[in-house]
């Protein structure tokens, strides 16, 4: 099939020639996924990607994906991008490849099968995240592919890299137009928070993990701490944190004491645990029934707004562009 569509190509091309038309393409015209186009229209055979890395040159249109960095899946998903493989129990239980048999699966950063990447031969993957450490393990076991990380880098502005990573994808997939409307959403969000949000009030960021509601601290860690660069936000307490997944041990009774005006909270365990379990308890019960934090203002006042159910796996630019319109009309019914 492969060779017929590169006949079929080359017979248009030709065609094309004859008649003295400009801007044909000389790239593939099937596959997965979608082609990047020239100005004119015409179908593009490559595209330059600045990545983590460098420059990628990426033959268009991909054939065989890859994808391991989980803030990639809602996008590609969406884009009706098929994968070849994936770390599958990384993709969220609402993204449609959690479900798709024809992906082979690449198990989890912690205990990954990477070897079953030869298998499919790809020729793009989209790497990052939690399987970021395994790049060089990936240039040995698919040589032929191109691998493009453009997960958000550190000391790199957060939003600014969110953008970064869909537009790039966009351009990979034809998807531009899509991508810049991701942004402009994700802006308008964050308009939205910043037109309402008094810089007055105090914010504490909080994750909830095992039962036990631990400190995020600004600007520190990989989900909750961007958010107050991004907003703007004045911190309820400025102590020095770390980039733990499940945040740092604090006393509720220093959040207490610190009467926070709002708080953030992310619910790591919604995303990995099973209520049915017995054994996860959902973040805003936590709070709730924190004799502690029963007169802290934001618990008071009902100013608690939490992350996406599943943003633990997900942590997209989409992820973001929720919690800040449910932030801001959390502000405004506040006002």
């Amino acid at each position: 099939m492969f060779t017929q569509r590169r006949l079929l190509a080359a017979t248009a091309v030709s065609t094309v020639l004859v008649f003295g038309l400009a801007g044909c393409a000389d790239g593939d015209s099937g596959g997965k996924g979608s082609t990047g186009t020239t100005a004119e229209g015409s179908a593009a055979s490559s595209v330059e990607i600045g990545d983590n890395h460098g420059t990628r040159k990426v033959e268009l249109p991909a054939k065989n994906v890859v994808a391991t960095d989980n803030r990639t899946f809602q996008t590609l998903a969406d884009w009706g991008v098929e994968l070849a493989a994936a770390p599958v129990d990384l993709i969220p239980s609402d993204n449609p490849y959690k479900s798709d048999k024809s992906i082979v699966d690449l198990g989890t950063h912690n205990e990954p099968d990477l070897e079953a990447v030869v298998a499919v031969e790809p020729d793009l993957i989209i790497n990052g995240q939690r399987f970021a450490s395994y790049y060089k393990d990936f240039e040995k076991l698919a040589p032929d592919a191109t691998i493009v990380e453009l997960d958000p880098r550190d000391g790199e502005p957060f939003d600014e890299e969110l953008k970064r990573q869909v537009e790039g994808l966009g351009k990979i997939f034809g998807h531009e137009q899509d991508a810049q409307k991701l942004i402009a959403d994700f802006d308008a969000s964050i308009a939205r928070v910043k037109k309402v949000y008094d810089p007055k009030d105090s914010v504490i960021g909080v994750i909830t993990s095992g039962g036990e509601i631990n400190y995020a601290a600004p600007s520190t860690g990989r989900t909750v701490g961007p958010v107050f660069d991004i907003l703007g936000l004045t911190p309820g307490i400025e102590t020095d944190g770390s980039a733990n997944h499940q945040g740092d041990d604090i006393s509720v009774e220093a959040i207490a004491a610190a009467k926070p005006d709002l708080i953030i909270a992310l619910d790591r365990d919604a995303a990995v645990s099973k209520a049915s379990s017995g054994s996860y308890v959902p973040a805003a019960e936590l709070l709730a029934d924190s004799e502690a934090l029963r007169n802290v203002p934001a618990v008071r006042n009902d100013s608690i707004v939490y992350f996406p159910q599943l943003t633990y796996v997900n942590e997209g630019i989409q992820t973001y562009t929720t919690l800040f319109n449910d932030l801001a009309d959390k502000l405004e019914a506040n006002a």
